[in-house]
């Protein structure tokens, strides 16, 4: 498979993606301490798995499959982490997916901006057909979100996952697929202009 470029610094004006690097481990670790519904958060590094979530995360980077992206705030400091996923050039799509975000940054310009700038480079710079973003079917803040960004659900993948939560044990997760077109981009970006200048 082709690789794309290395990975991009992106700069906003509420939040700059540049690559996530093993010095970022405990601003990262500091940034996602609180604020989580386990429920949905099953990729959630803590202390302990750390390390190995990084590892994978350079694993799947080497491999041409991922780009992991630090996200920092206004002030530069660390407000959680996103990345391209499920890369594919031959295909000409990516996912941006794994996002987490500090609960301080939450219903903010800083996602809005986030995606407008992962989009913009998907689409403008590595020139894919087809960006996908997928979630938790109950999961019904993410996809409120993903929806205002003006993505399409193209289905749900029924038992996609299993989910484990300490307090209610495991569960099956059906995952909602959305996706946004090379087509739909020009509209989506004006949208998300306009979102940002409120």
């Amino acid at each position: 498979m082709t690789h794309w470029p290395d990975l991009p610094v992106l700069r906003g004006r509420h939040v700059t993606l540049r690559p996530l690097q093993r010095a970022d481990r405990h601003d990262l670790l500091a940034a996602l301490s609180t604020g989580f519904e386990r429920t949905f958060a099953g990729g959630l590094p803590s202390a302990e798995t750390i390390e190995s979530w990084l590892d994978r995360a350079e694993a799947e980077t080497a491999a041409g499959r991922a780009q992991v992206f630090a996200v920092l705030d206004a002030d530069g400091v660390v407000a959680g982490t996103t990345r391209y996923m499920r890369m594919n050039a031959a295909a000409r799509r990516v996912e941006i997916g794994n996002t987490l975000y500090a609960p301080r940054v939450r219903r903010t310009g800083l996602n809005t901006e986030a995606k407008k700038l992962l989009l913009g480079h998907a689409f403008d710079v590595l020139g894919v057909h087809c960006v996908q973003i997928r979630t938790d079917a109950l999961n019904h803040t993410s996809r409120r979100a993903i929806e205002r960004l003006g993505a399409k659900q193209d289905g749900i993948l029924r038992g996609h996952n299993v989910m484990y939560d300490p307090d209610y044990g495991e569960r099956r997760r059906d995952t909602v697929v959305y996706s946004i077109l090379d087509i739909e981009w020009p509209g989506i970006r004006r949208h998300l202009d306009a979102l940002l200048d409120r």
